[in-house]
């Protein structure tokens, strides 16, 4: 199936896979999911010519599963860093079977204690698992070795860090949302006929119908080759806002929305790249809210599982679905150019670009149409930061701080969302602090109250009043009043009381009962166990440890027939009060 979920065409008759290897063994071509090619050429390499070879086919067959540049870019500069560490060795070795442990473990001892050695570590070691000749043996063991995970070095932003980042992208966005949306309501004017084509709005409604099936405004060239724009007095301007800005966003305002989308949705920077424009759901009567369809791609998530789909709903301000009606604006009339110069191209994240002879060198990203671009670079990103003064690409953050702020996986698992976003970030940690201490504080309340409350003594104290479970020093004093005065407590809470006393005239008694509360473990529900009995058992254990095992289990044989009543009372609960 394809990647739309329609039959794929068969190749053609006689068609045949070129491998990524050429026949020098010497140069691997990686096609990216465009279609396009991009060579790399072991021969740079300043390593042996076996070790060259060896590793030109390891990466050949690594980079079968590689649908985009950037990851094989990654993968080849991690490889020269391992060749120029082997070509710096007192011997280097001539092929991989040369490879010792000892070269391995100084080549990880160089590189397991920042996030960027992790990461060649772990890159050169998946291309050198291609060679069966390592697959056992002391350089095998030592490729297995564990290589720690990266630590998290971006965090969360601050209620005023995010504040300032959201300013600053609505206001450009928002900015031109409404200037797109006031000349298509001009240009719709023109188009239904409404307006006096002599009028200045009726002159700027056919400007506009024009710029909407070319993308720019007429322009008048120069006896050097320049054009300048035909038109600009009336228009108020040649600035780009006043000309073909007026129905196309700008590289950076939609970089404005991908930070925006980004903080409402939790999307990450490579979906702009290809999400196509949402569409809305069938509805059942519903004329007040519009439900969008949105498909995202994401290739990390692995083969079979790049796509999924989310329903965003638009009723009204400020709802989730009201951004993505505002995106549908702005980039209506760059989606309609990019159909026509291109049909079948429907990508929600389409600007025009200032220069539109300039070919953008990244392979990964959709080719141009004309003077459109679509979707966000990395560097934009990074340009939209530093001409907004804010401290390099906010969408990690951005992305990070949704993330933590809706509390759930966002295009990712739950031990990544636990693991990567929660446990590392500070702001979680610093919300966590108050729901932690509550914890605990209740946690130590629970364990207060398991526990035997009162006081050994040695010798009955005839001031005390005596009960069912040990001596009573104030009923007046009780934890649990009644409402006429006095204790209102079961007779078993007693041993949660601080005016209990407990002699050794007590131990037969409370011996037995443990036992026999005990055994009510197997006879009931343990629902039932442990919300009637549970707490009462964790005291007597408690008792039990103070009073020491051996004279706890000698009081037990000697526990009589008014001990056994008392006991059989407690346990109906006919001494409950």
């Amino acid at each position: 199936m394809s990647r739309r979920g329609h039959r794929a065409a068969l190749p053609p008759a006689g068609f045949r896979a070129e491998p990524p290897l050429a026949a020098d063994g010497l140069v691997v071509t990686v096609v990216n999911s465009e279609g396009h090619e991009k060579r790399f050429d072991f021969e740079d390499l300043p390593v042996p010519a076996p070790m060259r070879g060896s590793l030109a086919a390891a990466f050949a067959a690594q980079s079968r599963g590689w649908h985009s540049h950037r990851t094989a870019d990654n993968h080849w500069r991690r490889l020269a860093v391992f060749a120029r560490f082997l070509a710096e060795l007192e011997q280097p070795p001539e092929d991989l079977d040369g490879l010792t442990a000892a070269v391995l473990k100084r080549w990880r001892a160089l590189h397991v204690g920042t996030n960027s050695g992790r990461a060649v570590l772990a890159s050169v070691r998946l291309l050198l698992w291609r060679d069966g000749r390592l697959g056992s043996g002391p350089v095998a063991e030592e490729l297995s070795r564990r290589i720690p995970h990266a630590t998290v070095g971006r965090q969360s932003y601050g209620e005023a860090e995010r504040d300032r980042v959201l300013l600053a992208a609505t206001r450009q966005f928002r900015a031109a949302w409404m200037r797109i949306r006031e000349n298509t309501l001009l240009l719709e004017r023109w188009r239904a006929g409404e307006l006096t084509p002599e009028s200045r709005e009726g002159r700027i409604g056919r400007i506009l119908d024009g710029l909407a099936l070319t993308g720019d405004v007429p322009r008048l060239a120069t006896t050097n080759g320049r054009a300048f724009v035909a038109n600009r007095h009336l228009l108020g301007g040649s600035s780009r806002d006043r000309t073909w800005g007026r129905l196309f966003l700008t590289r950076g305002e939609l970089t404005a929305l991908a930070v925006l989308l980004t903080d409402r949705f939790g999307w990450n920077l490579s979906v702009y790249n290809r999400v196509p424009a949402p569409t809305r759901m069938p509805s059942a009567g519903e004329t007040t809210t519009v439900t969008y369809q949105v498909r995202l791609e994401k290739h990390r998530s692995g083969s079979g599982r790049w796509y999924s789909t989310e329903n965003i709903t638009d009723s009204g301000a400020g709802s989730d679905g009201r951004l993505i009606t505002q995106a549908l604006e702005a980039t209506v009339h760059g989606r309609a150019l990019a159909t026509r110069l291109a049909p079948g191209t429907d990508l929600l994240m389409t600007a025009r670009t200032g220069a539109p002879g300039r070919v953008r060198g990244d392979l990964d990203h959709p080719r141009p149409l004309g003077p459109l671009r679509f979707g966000v670079t990395t560097e934009e990103a990074k340009h939209w930061a530093k001409s907004h003064g804010l401290g390099g690409s906010p969408f990690q953050r951005v992305r990070r701080t949704t993330v933590t702020r809706e509390g759930r996986p966002l295009q990712h698992t739950q031990g990544t969302h636990e693991s990567v976003y929660v446990l590392p970030d500070h702001d979680v940690r610093l919300r966590a602090q108050a729901v932690v201490a509550d914890g605990a504080r209740e946690a130590l309340e629970l364990a207060r109250a398991a526990v035997f409350g009162g006081r050994l003594a040695t010798v009955p104290d005839p001031a005390h009043q005596e009960t069912a479970t040990a001596d009573c020093e104030d009923e007046t004093a009780s934890p649990w009043p009644a409402p006429r005065g006095g204790c209102g407590a079961d007779f078993l809470l007693c041993l949660a009381c601080p005016n209990a006393h407990v002699h050794p005239g007590h131990h037969s008694r409370l011996a037995l009962l443990h036992q026999r509360v005990l055994s009510l473990r197997s006879a009931l529900p343990d629902p039932l166990w442990q919300q009637r009995w549970r707490d009462h058992l964790l005291r007597l254990d408690d008792l039990r440890e103070k009073v020491g095992p051996a004279p706890w289990n000698a009081a037990l044989l000697n526990a009589g027939d008014r001990d056994r009543v008392i006991v059989d009372l407690l346990l109906k609960e006919d001494l409950a009060p």
